[in-house]
C-alpha cells in the first residue's frame, strides 16, 4: 500500500504539542501545552459540521494531517498551525514501514 502523500505535499509548518498537567493551589490542575517538535505537514480537509450547543453555534472540521513518521505522536496530543489547533484523534503508520504518519484530527469551535 502506497501512502497518498508526496514530500511536495508537506506545505504547512506545524508544531506538535503535548499536554502537561500542573497542580494549582486549590487542589485542581491546569493543562499547559508544551512543544514536542516542529515538522512539515500536509493538511487535507475531510468533513465540516455545525452544531447548536449551549445557545450558540459551534463548528467542527475533520482533517487528515500527514507528517513524516514519528513514534512519539499519540492521540492525547494536538497539532498547531498558526492560530489553528487540531486535536489528534489517532496516529496511523499506514504502510507499516515507518515512513508516513496519518493523524486523523479535529478542529473545533470554528
Amino acid at each position: 500500500m502506497r501512502a497518498p502523500v508526496n514530500a511536495g505535499d508537506l506545505r504547512h509548518r506545524v508544531t506538535i504539542e503535548s499536554p502537561a498537567r500542573t497542580s494549582d493551589e486549590a487542589g485542581g490542575a491546569t493543562i499547559e501545552w508544551q512543544s514536542v517538535g516542529d515538522v512539515w505537514a500536509a493538511i487535507w480537509p475531510r468533513t465540516a459540521n455545525v452544531n447548536f450547543m449551549s445557545d450558540r453555534l459551534s463548528g467542527t472540521a475533520s482533517h487528515d494531517i500527514w507528517i513524516r513518521y514519528r513514534k512519539d505522536v499519540t492521540p492525547d496530543m494536538r497539532i498547531r498551525c498558526g492560530n489553528r489547533v487540531f486535536a489528534i484523534l489517532g496516529a496511523i503508520d499506514v504502510d507499516h514501514r515507518s515512513r508516513w504518519l496519518k493523524c486523523p484530527s479535529e478542529e473545533r469551535d470554528l
